[in-house]
């Protein structure tokens, strides 16, 4: 099976596709000067050589293959490769018209719409058009477009649509695959034993893309309401007011969440829609005061349409993470500011977490938790040195003593420790900043708190403990330089502990912690651990939720998916 998400196919060098190309060539012109006689053979002669006049040979191009962009994003490069391989012959079509695996092409391109994706980017109404012609142009034309389409979807659905890394490479960085190889794609699909269940099995498999495909299915089932109107800003709007607003907003909760609501006064908010407004926040990730303001004004004027976006958007977004989960495994919600432990497929933990600001935004990636540090030191970073120590110092030199942060020369093992009071820090360079290494000790004022949960990655990023607790109590929680602070660490070490061996106990972890002593425990079966970023995504009992859009990601996705 093709090598899905976070995996590299075989790759061909650049002087391979040389060698192909020209090859290629020859066998084009030898169909050309030297076709078959046999008249059984007149008709796939005639369709082997219009099969010519939609290949193309680029031998300048190739020879500097290595800049160019990707394979699959070049239409003619790919299908010029590919054909290659067959000797320009047909893969889908015969003199006769489309074969059978042609049909399951044309069904899976047909139904891209169910995965969020769009029918025009695979050329659907092109292969439509042409699907009933037994002109050999026509069939030449058709087959080629089956084949480039074919790898593309194969490409999209595996690793997500390279569009998005093009536009945006920072952003969108695991977008699509630049390594992936349409001959080997292709290969894979045509040799599959069963080819519908071989493209049916490229879509990530968990519930929770399963889940947002259910419910774009279900919200583009829903009747267009032709009297939507948005709800007019105002004032705040509290419980036991009257408001003229009331009705629609009313009759927006009723089409929403289909609440039962005690009608006593039409402009009153009285108390059960007090309860049904609290429940929307809770599902739109909003404070659940209550009170009816702007931001739950915006919810409220979410459209039909801008709700279809927002899971076509979350459902790019899952095709280019991790496919396979586990059956145990840790989920940061960032989006959400929630954190998920699942145990054979089950939720055992939901805990709040906090994540990182909006200058230092929290990545999205997967890894496994190798080990758990307890009683940890704070190495900080050489980043949050430079842009919070250094100034605090200039304005108190007795900063990092009253922090319990020590100082050392650098960050090698032979660094000495150096007393931070009596540096010149007014004349300290940012540069000069970087090379110390400062450490926070083990204790209630360390910034990690009692433990952290360390799966080492590029982005320097963990989950751990944090002595700022009140900061859990704020719905809306991006507070740090990028790590995500975990609100019940001790629940979160017993459920992994757990996993590792049942007698791990609450009291054992306890009495390390309280020991003061800092003490590495390595797991044998590092965890899965999945950082994602999910504003729509579905609870248990199948209620959608919508969450803020706190990195403004959606907004950039979808100015690329739908344009």
């Amino acid at each position: 099976m093709l090598t899905k998400r976070n995996s590299v196919p075989p790759v061909y060098p650049a002087h391979r596709f040389l060698t192909q190309t020209l090859v290629f060539c020859y066998i084009l012109f030898s169909i050309i000067l030297f076709p078959r006689l046999s008249v059984s053979e007149e008709k796939p002669a005639t369709l082997a050589e219009a099969m010519t006049q939609h290949l193309a040979c680029y031998p300048l191009e190739l020879i500097d293959f290595h800049r160019q962009k990707p394979l699959i994003d070049t239409k003619e490069f790919c299908l010029a490769t590919i054909y290659h391989e067959t000797g320009a012959q047909p893969l889908w079509v015969t003199p006769d018209g489309p074969g059978k695996k042609a049909l399951i092409i044309v069904d899976f391109l047909n139904r891209v719409h169910l995965e969020g994706l769009d029918p025009v980017d695979y050329e659907f109404f092109e292969i439509n058009n042409l699907w009933n012609s037994l002109e050999p142009s026509d069939l030449a034309q058709l087959d080629t477009l089956l084949t480039y389409n074919l790898v593309k979807y194969i490409h999209d659905m595996s690793f997500g649509q390279s569009k998005f890394r093009t536009s945006n490479p920072e952003l969108f960085a695991e977008a699509g695959n630049i390594h992936f190889d349409p001959v080997y794609a292709l290969e894979t699909a045509r040799m599959a034993d069963d080819f519908a269940h071989y493209l049916e099995s490229l879509a990530p498999s968990h519930r929770y893309y399963r889940n947002l495909k259910d419910a774009l299915a279900h919200i583009r089932a829903q009747p267009q309401d032709p009297d939507w109107r948005v709800i007019p800003g105002g004032g705040l709007i509290k419980p036991g007011k009257s408001d003229p607003r009331i009705p629609l907003i009313r009759q927006r909760l009723a089409a929403d969440i289909n609440p039962e609501i005690d009608e006593d006064d039409a402009t009153r908010y009285n108390q059960s829609l007090v309860e049904a407004i609290t429940y929307f926040q809770q599902n739109y990730g909003l404070k659940t005061d209550g009170i009816i303001g702007p931001q739950t004004l915006a919810a409220l004027n979410i459209s039909r349409k801008d709700k279809i976006d927002m899971i076509r958007a979350n459902l790019a977004r899952w095709r280019w993470q991790d496919h396979e989960l586990g059956s145990d495994y840790v989920m940061v919600n960032i989006a959400d500011f929630s954190l998920t432990s699942v145990k054979d497929n089950e939720i055992m933990q939901e805990m709040p977490v906090i994540v990182g600001k909006q200058q230092h935004q929290t990545p999205v990636f997967s890894d496994k938790i190798k080990y758990l540090d307890f009683n940890p030191f704070w190495n900080i970073t050489p980043n949050i040195a430079r842009n919070v120590e250094l100034p605090a110092l200039r304005k108190n030199p007795n900063h990092l003593v009253e922090r319990n942060i020590r100082l050392f020369s650098n960050w090698q093992e032979d660094g000495v420790e150096l007393d931070s009071t009596t540096i010149d820090w007014q004349n300290t360079s940012r540069s000069q900043m970087s090379r110390y290494k400062l450490r926070q000790d083990p204790g209630p004022w360390n910034a990690l708190g009692r433990v952290k949960f360390v799966f080492p990655n590029q982005h320097s990023v963990y989950l751990h403990d944090t002595p700022t607790r009140n900061l859990f109590e704020e719905s809306l929680r991006s507070f740090s330089y990028g790590c995500i602070r975990v609100s019940q660490p001790l629940a979160l070490a017993h459920f992994m502990l757990q996993l590792e061996d049942p007698l791990w106990s609450s009291e054992k972890i306890n009495a390390i912690v309280s020991s003061g002593k800092r003490k590495v425990i390595r797991l044998s079966n590092p965890l899965p651990v999945h950082m994602t970023y999910q504003t729509v995504w579905l609870d248990n009992q199948g209620m959608i939720h919508f969450n803020n859009d706190i990195y403004n990601r959606d907004t950039k996705l979808l100015d690329v998916l739908l344009n």
